[in-house]
Formats: structure tokens, C-alpha cells, sequence
């Protein structure tokens, strides 16, 4: 029935990768099925008959399937199916796209699908490695018009050695996440994040990962010489180059006055009539091809662009090629927020937003990974009026979910721990304007916010963008690109990180690759820029994160306490931490490694919730202050409670400086006191004293102006070392039932 099958294997770093094709989806232009270890991927590659009428520009479409049954789990929403993609899902489908979109014919108009369909979950085996390698055979057998093949691989780096495809356990330990797809003879994407690595020993990393890639482009090409199809032709929509050639001489000069401005509204507002006189003048030598005038348009500024850039090194906006747009930064802009800071370049301009909350507002997922929540969220916005456009906003899209990742594994570095800083927090950049880099400038924007907020980050993190202009074996790169530059040129190369060293990359190709000298020129380009935003603008705006947190900001407290003592804090049904939640008028989270969270409005009242947590796993010390609330009272004196389920006895005598007659006189049931231990007797019984903690703490004298024979006699009890045994006196001063 399967006449096609074949089966095809190798190993890829140590672990075994088989390729099965001719057996599923047999109506794809190319399809296979990827098992590397017990991680399966199917990936199917479909082609419209005919290009898209209308469009000026490649209709592919990569997504990357997550479904729940590849890891055992039952969708947890209420329909119990898969629902949108996660945003993980998404970042992956953006990450196998990149590298294989600039290996299609430029002038290709036909829709392209690719779509990797998670089946099964080895974590020591990463699913989007399978599909990036999956979606590189599925094109290259098809029929398919594709320049590929490429591999993917992810490099670690444990231990001061480089790892291929690290096991989950090695992840864990690795300092840095590097994702390097390569051609047989150049790199074409990276995407990494790290923890502050120096530049050679990324760049040794990418390296290591274009090395691996070779052995498995190897094993595709031997697939695709075995079974792969011959490619379609299809109708090019590329203009002839007699039109190109003939629009390009009359619009030239007006295109070069237009475009040489650093201000990008003016830009725009000068070629409007140069295209309305462009289409006055040709379309009724071309009629029905206004679509393909514009596209010579397009090629006339690109070809303005390049030249100006090639040949006499001049930028549009009349920068140097290692010159940064004028810059600025402010802090403390949104008087209620938790923490704000705006940052500007040029044109470009983020505001970001710092919310701190609870640990318990951390983002939890329900996903394929190992990874099942976040207490550091960062998310990104780009509104149409930032480009001067008009559209209804529809919510965060690819590219938005992209940059907010991005932004987000720049900084999660420089995040403190829980245990340095037990607040989750979520961050927003809202682009204000884009000229290019906003991805970039919401992590300089960040920074300042995070700052502002008075989170003791562990060091200032900033963005910046490598473009590149090649020409044949000629080529040069420019720091901090434009929106212009980024449109025309050939590579947006992101880099950010620390005085320290690099913590995330991402890189966007139009051409099919980047050799090793052009990798260590937009490190050290990067590297150069980012030091001086550090310095020049984001420490000059807010030297150091603010001492106070907003007065806005929800109080945070924590505490560790062994994990057999949880039961005791939480008490049965709850009764325990619900008591000190209401007593205190805070919120406590418990974890189960032992992390108690407590937060509220009020410090004080934190504080307190975590003496009380703390008195409860901890017997209490003699000579330690507590505040606590009267239970009962008897006529030798008042019990008060310290704790849940941690009671004490004080003695009438020790109710008060002066002397005490009634102990009604003094305190009463439901009386919040200040109580110092005594002593803890042999039975574990607390001797508390009111007297001597007024003495310590407010500095009260007791009475002294009589002699002993002149006070009154002592009310008699049942005993000094027996009052205990009054009959009562049912369980004061017990420890807690264990």
C-alpha cells in the first residue's frame, strides 16, 4: 500500500534521527516524519497551484503544532482541545521560518504553508530542532521551488564546554541557549539568550552549532538526491528589466532628493507626488501593472539606499556607520505604576512599565515543555499609530509576541531570585514611534524601568542593531539601523547585554547567510554600541535601582521554613494561614520547597505575619518579643496567644509596671499585647511577661518609690510551679499538635 516508504537514519549529536516519508500525508508537496529519540514531529509542505494575485511580497506561513497528548496531558480548558497556539508555540514557528524564508525565489507569489505537528516529547531531545530539521527535508524533496537545504541545532555551554543538543538535565546547568541554522556554506539565523557571555565565547558557540549543522545538511542532501522531485516552474512577478531599467532613470534623482533626510515623515510626505508623477507618467504604458510600478519603486529607493551606503559610506540620515541616533531617557513619568522609563533613538521611542505583584501572579502554563511558569513577564506593544498608520488594534501578533520574547530573555539575567526579590513582575513596552530597533529600545526602556521601580537588578542591560549591505564579495556593516536601512539592507543583528557580556541575539536575514567575519564584526559593533548606552544614558539617567519600592507597590515578605512544618502554617482546612491572613489583612502563598510569600499594603503588618510563621516552625526563645492576643483570662492572670496554636501564661504579676490588683483592670479577652518570654519549661509551657517587655521596648520604669513591706501582699494561686495545674488552666502554654 506504501510503495513510497522509505526510511532514512543517522545520529545527531550522540542520539539517533530517523526520517520516515512516504507514508503519511500523502497530498503534500513534501511531507516526512522526524524521530530523534522518542520526540516525533511530522512536517507537511503545501503549495497553491497559482500565485496570490495582488501582493507584493512571499505568503509563507510556518506553524508549529503543540498537542498536549505528545507529553500525556489532557488540555486543561473547558472544550479539553488544543486552543490557540502558546506563545512558545508561536516564538518556534517564528524561529523555523527565519532561516528558510531567504532561501525562496524572491519573486515567488505562491502561497507556501509548512506545518510541524508535534506527536511525541523526549525533553532531552528538543521538538523544535526535529522540526526545524523536519521542515528543511519536507522542502527540499518537494517539488517546491526552495534553495535549501539547512540544519538546526541548539548549543549549551556547562562547565566551560560546548554542548550540541544539551539532554534536559544539561539545560539546566548550561550559561547560555544558542539556536544556529545554517546552509552547507553560511549561517542564516541565530537566536539565543545567555547569561551575560563575552563575545568570543559566543561567538565560539555559534561556530560550534554551524559545525554540527554540516553532518545533517549532509544526510538531507542525500535524501533529496534519493527521492526529492523535480521543482515547479511558476510565473515570475518580477517586473522586466526594461521596465525596471526605464522607471528607474526617470525617478531616480527625485527618489534620492526624497529619501536624503533623517526625519522619516518628511521622507514619506516627499514621495508621495514622486510616485503620484511615476504613475502619471507609466500607467498608461504599462495599464493593469500598477502593482509592478511599485515594485520598481521599491527597487529604485533600494538601489538609492545601498549605493549611497556602498559606494560613498553615506547613511540616509548622515550618520557614520558606528554612529548611534541621538539618544534620551527618562524615568518616573507614570506616577502610579510601580516603575517607568522611556527611552528614544532617533525616531524610535518605547515607554515601559513596571507592575510588581505577588508570587502567585506568575504566568503558569499548560504546554509540551518542562517549563510550567514564570514569574518575570515582559510583553510588547505596537500600536499602528507608532508607524503613522491607521488599523484597528487586534491584539498582540507574531511579531509583537516575537520582540516581547526577546526583550524578555535580555533581561531575565539581570532578574534577582525569588529569594533576593519575592515579587513576580510583569513588564509592558509600549512602542511610541518606530524608525527602526523598537525591539532594542524596549530593552534600554526596560532597564530604566526596572530601575525606577527599585528592582536590584544585577547589572543594566541594553539593545542595539547590526544592519548589513552586500554586494557580490563586497560588503560592510552600520550600527543602529534605521527602519529605512532595516527595509533595504540585508540583516537586522540584534544583540543584547551587560558591561559583562551578551544575553540575548536574534538575527534576521534577507540573503542566504553570514561567513564568520561578518558574525565578530556585528559582535564587536554591537558590543561598542551597548557600553556606551549603558554609560552615556541609562546610569546618567538613574545611577543605581531606587532604595523604596512605589508607595504603590504591594509590601513583600518571605521566609523559609522547613517543608514538615508546612502543614502546621497551614493548618487543617486551612484555619491557620487563613487566621493570619485576616488578623494581619495581608496575602500568603506557601510553596511546596518551603517558600512562604506574605504581601500586603502595609509593611508592618508583613513584618508581623512572618514572626507569626516564624513562631509557629520555631520554638519560641526566651527573652524574644512577640505580639499577641489575649484568649482568657483567670484571677492569677491572662493567656495569650503568640501564635496559632502556641499559648502562654502571664502572670498577674507580670501584667504591668505598677501593681496590679484585677487583671480586668489591665487587659481583657481579644486585647492585642506585647509579651516578652521568660522561660519555656520542661514541658514545653511558655512563661510570658507584659512587664518586661514594656520595660525593653518603651522604656517604662516599674514602680520602685515603696518598699517591699509597704506592697501588698501577692494574690494568692495554686502555686508558682503548679498554677498549670489549675484546673482552669486547659492546655496554656502546650506546644502546637505535631
Amino acid at each position: 500500500m506504501f510503495e513510497n516508504y522509505r526510511v532514512f537514519k543517522t545520529d545527531f549529536a550522540g542520539r539517533p534521527l530517523t526520517v520516515e516519508t512516504g507514508k503519511m500525508a500523502q497530498l503534500a508537496n513534501g511531507e516526512c516524519l522526524v524521530r530523534y529519540g522518542d520526540t516525533v514531529v511530522h512536517v507537511a509542505a503545501t503549495a497553491s497551484d497559482k500565485p496570490r494575485d495582488g501582493v507584493d511580497f512571499f505568503p509563507l506561513s510556518v506553524d508549529y503544532e503543540e498537542k498536549l497528548y505528545s507529553v500525556g496531558k489532557i488540555p486543561g480548558s473547558y472544550l479539553k482541545r488544543e486552543g490557540r497556539p502558546s506563545e512558545k508555540a508561536v516564538l518556534t514557528s517564528r524561529m523555523i521560518d527565519r532561516p528558510i524564508r531567504p532561501l525562496f525565489p524572491k519573486d515567488l507569489r505562491n502561497d507556501v504553508t509548512v506545518v510541524c505537528t508535534v506527536m511525541s516529547v523526549d525533553h532531552d531531545c528538543p521538538p523544535e530542532i526535529a522540526s526545524m530539521v523536519g521542515a528543511s527535508i519536507a522542502l527540499s524533496i518537494s517539488d517546491i521551488p526552495w534553495n535549501g537545504p539547512i540544519s538546526g541545532t541548539s548549543v549549551g555551554y556547562v562547565d566551560g564546554e560546548y554542548v550540541i543538543n544539551p539532554n534536559a538535565e544539561q539545560r539546566k546547568k548550561s550559561r547560555m541557549a544558542v539556536t544556529v541554522a545554517s546552509t552547507d556554506s553560511r549561517i542564516v539565523m541565530i537566536e539565543a539568550g545567555a547569561d551575560e557571555i563575552p563575545d568570543d565565547v559566543m561567538y565560539g558557540g555559534i561556530m560550534a552549532g554551524h559545525k554540527a549543522n554540516q553532518a545533517v545538511i549532509e544526510f538531507i542532501k542525500n535524501i533529496q538526491k534519493d527521492i526529492g522531485k523535480q521543482k515547479f516552474v511558476y510565473p515570475s512577478n518580477s517586473p522586466d528589466w526594461e521596465m525596471l531599467n526605464t522607471i528607474r532613470d526617470f525617478a531616480t534623482d527625485d527618489v534620492r532628493d526624497a529619501l536624503d533626510t533623517d526625519d522619516k515623515n518628511v521622507r514619506d510626505a516627499r514621495l508621495l507626488p514622486v510616485y503620484q508623477k511615476v504613475h502619471e507618467k507609466f500607467d498608461p504604458i504599462y495599464p493593469d501593472q500598477a502593482t509592478k510600478i511599485d515594485e520598481c519603486m521599491y527597487k529604485t529607493q533600494r538601489h538609492v539606499v545601498r549605493r549611497w551606503l556602498l559606494d560613498e559610506q553615506k547613511r540616509v540620515d548622515g550618520r557614520k556607520m558606528d554612529e548611534i541616533r541621538p539618544l534620551a531617557a527618562e524615568v518616573g513619568l507614570l506616577p502610579r505604576v510601580h516603575g517607568s522609563g522611556m527611552f528614544t533613538r532617533g525616531q524610535t521611542q518605547v515607554l515601559t512599565t513596571v507592575t510588581l505583584g505577588s508570587v502567585d501572579d506568575e504566568q503558569t502554563f499548560d504546554g509540551i515543555d518542562e517549563e510550567e511558569a514564570k514569574r518575570y513577564i515582559h510583553q510588547y506593544n505596537m500600536p499602528s499609530y507608532s508607524t503613522g498608520d491607521t488599523r484597528p488594534s487586534r491584539g498582540p501578533g507574531r511579531r509583537e509576541i516575537g520582540h516581547g520574547a526577546l526583550a524578555e530573555r535580555a533581561l531575565a539575567p539581570v532578574i534577582p531570585s525569588v529569594d533576593e526579590f519575592p515579587y513576580a513582575l510583569r513588564l509592558v513596552s509600549e512602542v511610541l514611534s518606530s524608525n527602526g530597533s523598537t525591539s532594542q529600545a524596549s530593552i534600554c526602556g526596560s532597564t530604566l524601568a526596572l530601575m525606577d521601580a527599585g528592582v536590584p537588578i544585577k547589572a543594566p542591560v541594553a539593545g542595539i542593531s547590526c544592519g548589513l549591505i552586500t554586494e557580490g564579495e563586497r560588503w560592510m556593516t552600520m550600527v543602529d539601523i534605521q527602519g529605512l536601512e532595516d527595509f533595504f539592507g540585508d540583516m537586522d543583528f540584534k544583540v543584547a547585554g551587560t558591561h559583562a557580556g551578551i544575553t540575548a541575539i536574534q538575527m534576521d536575514l534577507k540573503i542566504k547567510g553570514l561567513t564568520p567575519e561578518m558574525i565578530k564584526e556585528a559582535l564587536y559593533k554591537t558590543h561598542k554600541a551597548r557600553d556606551y548606552i549603558i554609560d552615556e544614558v541609562i546610569l546618567k539617567t538613574i545611577p543605581a535601582p531606587r532604595k523604596e519600592l512605589s508607595p504603590y507597590a504591594p509590601k513583600m515578605l518571605s521566609i523559609q521554613i522547613p517543608v514538615d512544618k508546612i502543614r502546621e502554617v497551614i493548618g487543617t482546612g486551612g484555619k491557620v494561614i487563613q487566621k493570619i491572613c485576616s488578623e494581619c489583612d495581608i496575602k500568603m502563598d506557601v510553596e511546596e520547597d518551603g517558600h512562604v510569600f506574605v504581601s500586603g499594603v502595609n509593611l508592618d503588618n508583613c513584618k508581623r505575619a512572618i514572626g507569626i510563621v516564624d513562631t509557629i516552625v520555631n520554638d519560641p526563645e526566651p527573652g524574644t518579643i512577640y505580639n499577641g492576643k489575649v484568649t482568657r483570662l483567670m484571677d492569677f492572670g491572662a493567656f495569650v496567644e503568640i501564635a496559632p496554636g502556641k499559648e502562654g501564661l502571664v502572670h498577674i504579676s507580670q501584667l504591668d509596671v505598677k501593681h496590679v490588683n484585677n487583671v480586668t483592670d489591665v487587659v481583657n479577652v481579644g486585647d492585642e499585647v506585647m509579651v516578652k518570654v521568660l522561660n519555656i519549661d520542661e514541658k514545653g509551657r511558655l512563661n510570658l511577661s507584659r512587664r518586661e517587655a514594656l520595660i525593653e521596648v518603651n522604656g517604662l520604669v516599674p514602680e520602685n518609690d515603696i518598699s517591699a513591706e509597704q506592697r501588698p501582699p501577692r494574690r494568692p494561686y495554686r502555686g508558682d510551679h503548679d498554677r498549670r495545674d489549675h484546673p482552669d488552666h486547659h492546655g496554656a502554654g502546650r506546644p502546637m499538635h505535631r
